[in-house]
């Protein structure tokens, strides 16, 4: 009867041995599934961020293409408007500069003129005067 217990509590502890080892494995199995799986989440969480942080890249190097973009035609258009302020400016003296040399000209050409008008006033005066004295 002693032997018959010795050999069921044998029987018995291989099994739970056996079962124990089971466990173990079916244990083991399932953390290497949850590790697996915790791994993908893990990478796909990664990706995520690495696809949001790209986007984010992206999304500031358009804003500072754009802002880069507004600023140089800013400058265009400042560089533009002080040209043309400049050749205004420009073409104003070459025009005031020209007609103070038109005007020195006709001051000129009337002083010229006066003097001959002058003069053939005073011939004609003359012969006046001496067609007078013949008659």
């Amino acid at each position: 009867h002693e032997r018959e217990h010795d050999r069921e509590i044998s029987e018995l502890a291989a099994k739970h041995s056996e079962e124990m080892e089971k466990l173990r494995a079916e244990l083991k199995e399932e953390q290497r599934h949850l590790l697996d799986e915790l791994r993908q989440q893990m990478e796909a969480t990664h990706r995520a961020e690495h696809e949001q942080a790209q986007l984010q890249s992206q999304t500031l190097h358009s804003l500072e293409l754009e802002a880069l973009r507004l600023t140089l035609n800013n400058m265009h258009t400042s560089q533009l408007e002080l040209t043309q302020s400049n050749l205004r400016k420009e073409k104003e003296t070459a025009l005031m500069e020209l007609r103070e040399m038109l005007n020195d000209k006709r001051a000129q050409e009337v002083a010229i003129l006066q003097s001959r008008h002058q003069l053939e006033w005073e011939k004609i005066r003359e012969q006046c005067l001496k067609e007078k004295e013949d008659l």
